[in-house]
């Protein structure tokens, strides 16, 4: 069942392991199926070099589980997933990571400002990656807090936690939005240590001003 997708969720569950994003078997990774309403999501506390796209489990948006391999249970922080894709229907994937200065951010609870232009690509209507609220990883009270701060932004970070990143088409995009998370993350605290006061940051209007150069013909 949803092997195309399974392949996909693995594919970027094992790329987040061997890029540093996600140590020590953290982090998690899903799909949604548009047409049957069915999510792709990486198994609990296991290696992603071990795992096979078998070993994906497919649950519903009510949190049962529909398929899975053997004794595998979906991630515990499954709950965030589909509070993210109920209140977000036009997001298709979600990469939840736990990269090093990313959550630096999320441990100080601040908000990442628009130091680079890649900001853009994270869609945030304040110009900054937000952070949600604490609460227990795990919990419907995280879930909530997290859909709450994806209202405006295809990205936050998670107080004292990580980042988590979506994406509408597919989830090499939601990992490379993720991935713009920690550089923007990485550039903002050396800034900090280096220049001792809050960089300068791009306005939100700025960043929505973009548009591929008119003066180029094809």
């Amino acid at each position: 069942m949803l092997e195309s997708l399974k392949d996909q969720v693995l594919a970027i569950a094992r790329q987040a392991q061997r890029d540093g994003m996600c140590k020590h078997k953290s982090g998690n990774f899903s799909m949604r199926e548009r047409d049957s309403s069915l999510i792709v999501v990486t198994p609990s506390g296991v290696d992603r070099e071990n795992l096979k796209s078998a070993d994906m489990i497919v649950m519903d948006m009510d949190a049962h589980v529909i398929e899975r391999s053997g004794q595998l249970r979906p991630s515990s922080e499954v709950l965030m997933h589909l509070a993210i894709y109920k209140s977000r229907p036009d997001v298709a994937a979600i990469v939840h990571t736990h990269s090093m200065y990313a959550t630096v951010c999320a441990v100080l609870n601040r908000p990442i400002p628009a130091v680079v232009y890649e900001m853009q690509y994270l869609r945030s209507s304040s110009g900054k990656i937000p952070v949600a609220p604490y609460a227990r990883p795990g919990s419907s009270e995280l879930a909530a807090n997290v859909a709450a701060s994806l209202s405006h932004s295809d990205a936050c970070l998670l107080q004292a936690h990580g980042a988590v990143a979506v994406d509408e088409t597919n989830i090499e995009n939601a990992y490379l939005k993720s991935c713009y998370i920690e550089e923007i993350a990485e550039l903002y605290c050396h800034a900090l240590s280096i220049g001792k006061t809050e960089p300068a940051a791009l306005p939100p209007e700025e960043l929505r001003s973009w548009s591929y150069p008119s003066e180029i013909c094809f």
